[in-house]
């Protein structure tokens, strides 16, 4: 898939998204969301699979430790693999949420049908994805599932380059890479 820059025209905004393991475990599934991403004109810059200990997604979710869900939530995202997305694209963070569709999956199903949740999701913790829901937890969650990456160098020397393309989507490495000069 080559996208331009008529498609790219203003400036890249980072988010994370997370494939859950409910997901995961079912092979279609995951390549339908994966599909989903690319369908949605996003620039996958980063595609990582792991698994959780259960310190991780404690530490991950320690905002809300007090609420009733933690631990059921802790117990599920470190139940099996997962994977993690830096996902880019024009208002990301805001495209990526609207994809995936409220939190609540009986929700989604009445209010956004088409939605990732509404479509795949199974429990409100059992939700199929997870992402960002801000600029300033975009780059906290980024950082805690890719700590080898540097948002703020990513957007002042790859992502112009990006916008402007065109690029291509990798599909051994599950990512999008700028095009090889002809």
């Amino acid at each position: 898939m080559l996208l331009t820059a008529a498609r790219l025209s203003k400036v890249l905004q980072l988010t994370l998204a997370v494939i859950k393991p409910d997901a995961v475990a079912h092979p279609l599934m995951m390549e339908a969301l994966h599909q989903r991403i690319l369908e949605n004109n996003f620039v996958i810059v980063r595609c990582r699979d792991l698994a959780w200990r259960k310190q991780d997604s404690e530490r991950f979710y320690a905002e809300h430790s007090e609420r009733f869900f933690y631990q059921r939530l802790v117990e599920f995202m470190s139940s099996g693999p997962m994977r993690a997305y830096i996902l880019a694209r024009e208002d990301a963070i805001r495209h990526w949420r609207e994809l995936m569709g409220p939190t609540k999956v009986f929700r989604a199903r009445y209010t956004s049908p088409a939605s990732i949740r509404a479509q795949f999701g199974l429990t409100d913790t059992r939700n199929t994805t997870h992402g960002s829901d801000s600029p300033e937890s975009a780059q906290r969650e980024i950082g805690f599932f890719f700590p080898d990456f540097c948002a703020e160098e990513w957007m002042k020397k790859e992502e112009p380059s990006f916008r402007s393309g065109p690029i291509h989507y990798d599909h051994r490495n599950h990512v999008h890479s700028l095009s090889a000069p002809s």
